[in-house]
């Protein structure tokens, strides 16, 4: 029997890989948007990462007829106020690359006190599920963190972003020295999946029963 798809929003075949790994265990697969050229980019104009992972959903199951699963994260500094948040990706200007957002970070914070440097990072993933054959369609979002701080130097060379410098203070490891394994028990992104579990598993129910796909 063929499994029920969920397309996730995002051309980044890394992290297909990673949601479809959290798929697979639900029954259901996973299609990144590079199997769907005909979805336009986003823009993500949104003014929170729940607002910004919704837009892309829904977009992707709007144009494709299928439930859609994205994702919306950044990095947030205490001591910058929250910055760079929504702007995680384009801090040091709009297609600036890892090195120079992560330069931009240890420049601003330049002088601060190791027992300032508290940061998180915020994921939110958003399941757009669309009608058919009579069926409402329905949505749901869940929000997670993982506390950490800022290192005064990058440490490691996996990940991605400001993961080199993003310490998890109770492994004593940055993200980018983190295993696969470490990283799924502490990751954001995974937290906010696990909390979309319940969701996900309704769709698997539904699908199962014919009610869609």
């Amino acid at each position: 029997m063929k499994r029920p798809v969920v397309v996730v929003a995002t051309r980044n075949p890394g992290k297909v890989r990673e949601m479809r790994a959290f798929l697979d265990e639900l029954g259901l697969d996973a299609l990144g948007l590079d199997a769907f050229p005909e979805v336009p980019e986003v823009e993500e104009d949104g003014t929170t990462f729940a607002a910004n992972a919704l837009k892309k959903a829904r977009t992707v199951a709007a144009v494709t007829g299928l439930p859609a699963l994205a994702d919306d994260s950044g990095l947030e500094v205490d001591a910058l106020g929250g910055r760079p948040g929504l702007y995680s990706a384009r801090f040091a200007g709009p297609g600036a690359s890892d090195e120079a957002n992560n330069a931009k970070l240890l420049a601003e914070m330049a002088g601060v006190p190791p027992g300032r440097r508290s940061a998180r990072y915020r994921a939110v993933v958003a399941l757009v599920v669309p009608g058919a054959a009579g069926r409402t369609g329905w949505e749901e979002t869940r929000e997670a963190t993982c506390e950490g701080e800022i290192l005064a130097s990058p440490r490691g060379t996996g990940g991605f972003g400001y993961d080199p410098l993003f310490l998890v203070p109770e492994l004593g490891k940055t993200f980018a020295e983190l295993t696969p394994e470490e990283r799924q028990a502490v990751s954001h992104r995974f937290r906010a999946l696990r909390a979309l579990r319940p969701a996900l598993e309704r769709l698997a129910r539904e699908a199962a029963g014919d009610r869609i796909i």
